[in-house]
């Protein structure tokens, strides 16, 4: 049943955005494991994340060039945000940062993955990842429930040992439950 599910994604358009969170490495296997499964892959970096992870790896990955800033050089007539935006079948933010979550719920555009979210019209998926009392924050809390209402779609984070030596709830999702999670989304939207 799940292969099943997951041939929902083989020719689907997924813009990957990627944070700077310490699960960024993660990020790459995904980006892996959904340009195996027939989607193409369009990767969106912070440019924190960038300090992270080279945008190489998720360019060899994803077979396609990477974007992360608002002030590259348009080649088409189109800014990168909306085109991106346009050609989307689902806009898929893992791992997504309370830095990010919180630009998205307050409709603030300071970086070309923000300003992609704003422009997008197709579901969007968010994988968490941060700190367990970042997660628990009120104020990311709130954030969260702003973005559920608005019809935003989560899948984690999920409970464990994370990177800054505590336990807690903020771990990033199975890459499978993400995988799983854009599946259902990318099936109900067609039916």
């Amino acid at each position: 049943m799940q292969n099943k599910k997951r041939e929902s994604l083989d020719g689907k358009n997924i813009v990957l955005g990627v944070c700077s969170s310490i699960a960024v490495y993660k990020a790459a296997e995904l980006a892996s494991a959904l340009s195996r499964l027939g989607a193409g892959v369009s990767v969106v970096m912070t440019e924190n994340a960038k300090k992270l992870v080279s945008p190489r790896i998720f360019q060899t990955l994803s077979r396609n060039k990477v974007h992360s800033s608002m002030w590259d050089e348009i080649t088409d007539w189109k800014p990168e945000h909306i085109s991106l935006a346009e050609s989307a079948d689902l806009l898929l933010v893992a791992p997504a940062t309370a830095n990010a979550i919180g630009n998205f719920a307050q409709g603030l555009a300071p970086d070309l993955l923000a300003s992609l979210y704003l422009a997008a019209t197709c579901p969007v998926l968010i994988a968490p990842a941060m700190n367990s009392a970042m997660y628990a924050n009120p104020s990311v809390k709130r954030n969260i429930e702003t973005l559920l209402r608005d019809g935003v779609k989560f899948v984690g984070p999920e409970e464990g040992s994370l990177a800054c030596g505590t336990s807690g709830r903020g771990r990033l999702a199975e890459i499978g439950a993400i995988i799983d999670a854009a599946a259902d989304i990318l099936e109900s939207s067609e039916n």
